[in-house]
């Protein structure tokens, strides 16, 4: 079993510290890997149609989770990087497969890239793609991005993307992003083709915020658990954070 820590940001309030002590933090405790969420945008709630349904609001801090992640590969030596989940449908296929396959190689092959389709439209909106086609879309875009990571020349003519004899080159060590989302759709999606999925349990039937993979510790994963935290507890009473108190979520 694999035990790692989600990253705090709502608590941690984008401070870039903080990033920089919790990374070396889960490292040194003996943790196997650091998860981090992802959203371009945080929107405002009120007077929406159709309505906003996730957790988020424009007042949440979230850091791109691929550029810091590039950041801590340069701190840390052993821990992995788990984007849980990066949004993919929203996103030019081409550039997540560049962007990605670096932070593998810069990294030494420390990323597991989680993929779904969100929830909230006004990022949709905002970054020009549709949101009522992010299901397909993403669809499509996996089996792109295993093209462009594993073979010298893509040519490809899809219903979203069209790459003319093209390649990334230097590829990543791993060609293989994992899925997550809600376990059955997750399951649905991953089931026939040898794919990972990550499960996210989400309390209070999906309105609540999402609480890490669901994993089950062990005596000494329970007390680095409560280390980091304490470590995240004092980091917010030196001042240098500016948390709002929320609960902790490490995994």
């Amino acid at each position: 079993m694999q035990i790692g820590v989600v990253y705090p940001q709502i608590e941690l309030g984008g401070d870039p510290e903080a990033v920089r002590r919790i990374g070396r933090a889960t490292e040194e405790l003996g943790f196997d890997h650091l998860l981090a969420y992802d959203h371009v945008l945080g929107a405002v709630h009120e007077d929406r149609i159709p309505r906003l349904v996730g957790p988020y609001t424009e007042r949440d801090p979230f850091h791109d989770p691929l550029v810091m992640f590039a950041h801590l590969a340069a701190v840390t030596e052993r821990i992995g990087f788990v984007s849980g989940v990066l949004i993919l449908p929203q996103r030019q296929t081409a550039l997540v497969a560049r962007q990605a396959a670096d932070v593998d190689l810069l990294s030494g092959g420390r990323l597991r890239l989680g993929v779904g389709i969100g929830w909230n439209h006004v990022e949709y909106e905002a970054l020009g793609e549709n949101f009522g086609t992010r299901g397909a879309r993403e669809e499509e875009q996996i089996a792109l991005l295993r093209r462009l990571w594993t073979e010298p020349v893509v040519d490809f003519s899809g219903r979203f993307d069209r790459i003319d004899r093209a390649s990334i080159t230097p590829k990543p060590r791993r060609p293989n992003p994992d899925l997550a989302g809600r376990l059955r759709r997750c399951r649905s999606r991953a089931g026939g083709s040898r794919r990972r999925w990550v499960h996210l349990r989400w309390p209070d039937g999906g309105r609540g915020r999402p609480v890490g993979p669901d994993t089950r510790a062990g005596r000494s994963a329970g007390q680095a658990r409560r280390e980091l935290r304490r470590r995240v507890r004092d980091h917010e009473q030196e001042g240098s954070a500016g948390g709002r108190g929320q609960d902790r979520r490490v995994a």
